[in-house]
């Protein structure tokens, strides 16, 4: 069920053109940059966009160059988790796992979950509660179930993945909002 959900989703975020993406994307980015949570972090865990996701590049770029420092994960395939690693130029990433984008320059750059105001989390999908529909690998719920504290989670989607209800397991972190190309969904989780 879970697997027919995800790859119709995808589909429709596929179907976007590139012209209408790059409109959508550009209202994103404003909106996310308008909140309160983003414009206080002085640290924000960013997925590094790939294939039809929301673009993250340009925002990593503004947000290196509104001096805030700027986390993103590399896949530690022995250990199936997320290390976290802070970069101060996008230039400092390579393609890694599946040819995701992923930080090149790693050393003394680790950084703890503890130390993240803000986690940028992709997915194929949401619903207004706030529960996430990811590509099956599981390394957020894993990265964030880590957390003793708080941390605000804010997802990018398209208006395409927004779908009324996502079946949620024991395990599934949920996100606080969702920015979207028309609104901000503040999920309420119940």
């Amino acid at each position: 069920m879970k697997r027919d959900l995800r790859d119709a989703l995808l589909k429709k975020r596929n179907n976007i053109s590139p012209d209408e993406k790059g409109i959508k994307e550009a209202a994103i980015r404003k909106r996310l940059m308008a909140l309160t949570d983003f414009k206080k972090a002085k640290s924000i865990l960013f997925y590094a966009s790939f294939r039809t996701e929301v673009d993250t590049i340009k925002t990593i770029k503004r947000t290196l160059n509104l001096g805030k420092k700027v986390i993103l994960p590399l896949v530690d395939k022995l250990k199936h988790e997320l290390r976290l690693f802070s970069i101060k130029d996008i230039t400092e990433l390579a393609p890694g796992h599946i040819g995701i984008p992923e930080p090149t320059v790693t050393d003394n750059r680790e950084v703890g979950l503890k130390n993240i105001n803000v986690v940028i989390v992709p997915g194929a999908g949401f619903d207004v509660k706030g529960n996430r529909l990811g590509y099956g690998a599981g390394y957020y719920d894993k990265l964030l179930s880590k957390s003793k504290k708080h941390i605000t989670t804010i997802a990018l989607a398209f208006e395409e993945q927004i779908t009324e209800k996502i079946h949620a397991e024991s395990h599934d972190i949920k996100v606080d909002k969702i920015v979207t190309d028309k609104m901000v969904i503040h999920c309420s989780g119940d």
